[in-house]
């Protein structure tokens, strides 16, 4: 996947600007507070709807602004076809659109342009709650789902949230009648197949981590994935599970249990026991992950997602900078990298580099 036209408007400091990247490294330098990361948050919210940092509310737009606009071409290497997708989001509401056609989903924008990105916050996939966790997990399913078997996964998401949403509201208003058994079964008819899926993706995605992960962290040992369902599915079906949990749930008001508790975690053999990984080792360890994922789409997708660096050089020492590029320039990724300066690591690699330098909200 290679973008070859980006233009953006009223994200936070960046006016009006327009970037044609090059097909692989593209290097975007600025002082603090320049603009350069919103320019990878408006890549970021064109291919999930939503910032790295927040919702687009909360500061994304512009002081004065109404909405933020992104619009980008880029070519699908797998079949050569050329594509476009315009977002305007007012914090409010949206309006998309996809090679010239208005879309009803921002979900047909994120299956279309599949941007990784690590960001000084990629550490909570490690650290934080199940949410990142779930999210990246969904990311991969949706994208490799929709490319073998035209969107399935989708389609199970979309009727279990809707099952949750409705379920939750009969629990809130203490409803003990037979809507509430229509429901559960609803919930356990697609919470079961989407938990076989989740499954699945971890258990392909464990040895592509594994190899990534020896790269960056080998003095941890070899990386594993553990699933936890949402519930105690070794013994219990999630229909069961739904009905041992009806009355605890009706007196909270809410869902206690199933696939939208769901996590993970990486656990790793030469760390004894539950010992908590440092803030070093759960950047590289989240990078690790993002990476491997990448890798994982491209095999199953045949072709790289777009990769997007938020300042790395103040993420990662040189040395693992440099690990870290060395793999993206083999595998032909188009890559987006921030910092304040050429990175030492990137300086050292001979390869053409696209360079932008943003000052002041504008692109030099």
């Amino acid at each position: 996947m290679r973008i070859t036209r980006l233009q953006l408007a009223h994200i936070r400091r960046l006016h009006q600007v327009e970037l044609a990247p090059g097909p692989g490294m593209n290097l975007i330098t600025g002082d603090n507070g320049a603009g350069k990361t919103s320019l990878l948050e408006g890549l970021h919210l064109l291919a999930y709807g939503r910032s790295f940092r927040g919702r687009v509310r909360d500061g994304l737009i512009q002081t004065g602004a109404q909405a933020v606009e992104i619009f980008a071409e880029w070519q699908e290497q797998a079949t050569g076809r050329q594509r476009r997708a315009g977002l305007r989001h007012t914090g409010q509401a949206w309006e998309g659109r996809l090679d010239g056609a208005g879309v009803s989903y921002l979900g047909e924008l994120c299956a279309a342009l599949a941007v990784v990105t690590f960001e000084p916050g990629s550490h909570a996939l490690v650290t934080g709650g199940g949410e990142p966790r779930r999210r990246l997990l969904d990311w991969g399913l949706f994208h490799v789902e929709q490319a073998k078997r035209g969107g399935e996964f989708l389609s199970l998401w979309r009727r279990y949230s809707r099952a949750l949403k409705q379920r939750n509201a009969l629990l809130k208003a203490r409803v003990r009648d037979q809507q509430l058994d229509a429901w559960d079964w609803e919930l356990a008819e697609v919470g079961e197949p989407l938990t076989r899926r989740r499954m699945a993706y971890l258990d392909a995605l464990e040895p592509v981590l594994q190899a990534v992960a020896a790269d960056l962290v080998p003095a941890l040992g070899q990386a594993r994935l553990q699933f936890q369902p949402g519930w105690a599915r070794d013994s219990l079906s999630l229909a069961d599970a739904l009905v041992v949990s009806r009355e605890r749930d009706l007196v909270n008001g809410f869902t206690s249990i199933g696939p939208h508790r769901a996590d993970w975690r990486i656990e790793y053999a030469g760390l004894p026991g539950r010992e908590a990984l440092s803030r070093g080792q759960a950047k590289l360890t989240a990078l690790s992950l993002l990476l491997a994922q990448a890798q994982s789409h491209a095999e199953a997708c045949g072709e790289w997602p777009v990769v997007a660096l938020d300042d790395l050089a103040s993420e990662l020492d040189r040395a693992h900078q440099k690990r870290v590029l060395m793999r993206l320039l083999a595998s032909k990724a188009q890559v987006f990298m921030t910092g304040t300066e050429m990175p030492a690591a990137l300086s050292e690699i001979q390869n053409e580099i696209a360079m932008f330098h943003v000052e002041h909200g504008e692109l030099r």
